[in-house]
């Protein structure tokens, strides 16, 4: 019997999945305990459906990715620290403040998750930062470390 799951169950599939299960397990199990429906026509449409407005979400979301990406490729990011006289910082810059930056100057809300840093910012001078935001979006941030 072809039935749709519901829920992730382990060894069986994943949510949103059609997969065919013997008539008992099927009838007695994923059935009553509603882990599964029934792979009729009007389940495949809402399951169709669904899987069209999750594709389109995903696309609209790309492309304010896309968007936001030409919009920070044209911004340079200055972050003001307290230095010492060899250009050392006390400290070090890192991807929140760069994020807490971000939002104070130039008002993008970007998660302190998304900013690739490889290791905190520890000195004075430009630095390119790559802020992954989305799958295969990647923006590349230019960073200015001044002394206050």
């Amino acid at each position: 019997m072809k039935v749709i799951l519901l829920d992730n169950i382990k060894g069986v599939g994943k949510k949103d999945e059609i997969i065919n299960a013997s008539d008992g397990y099927a009838r007695n199990y994923l059935l009553p305990k509603k882990l599964a429906v029934e792979a009729n026509a009007e389940n495949m449409a809402k399951l169709n459906n669904k899987k069209e407005a999750a594709n389109y979400r995903k696309d609209v979301e790309k492309q304010n990715a896309e968007e936001l990406a030409k919009k920070l490729k044209g911004i340079m990011l200055k972050i003001k620290v307290k230095a010492g006289e060899n250009g050392k910082i006390f400290g070090g810059v890192t991807s929140k403040e760069i994020s807490d930056n971000l939002k104070s100057q130039y008002n993008f809300d970007i998660d302190k998750k998304k900013i690739e840093l490889k290791e905190t910012i520890k000195t004075l001078g430009e630095f390119n930062v790559s802020i992954k935001l989305f799958e295969g979006v990647i923006a590349n941030l230019k960073v200015e470390v001044i002394s206050q």
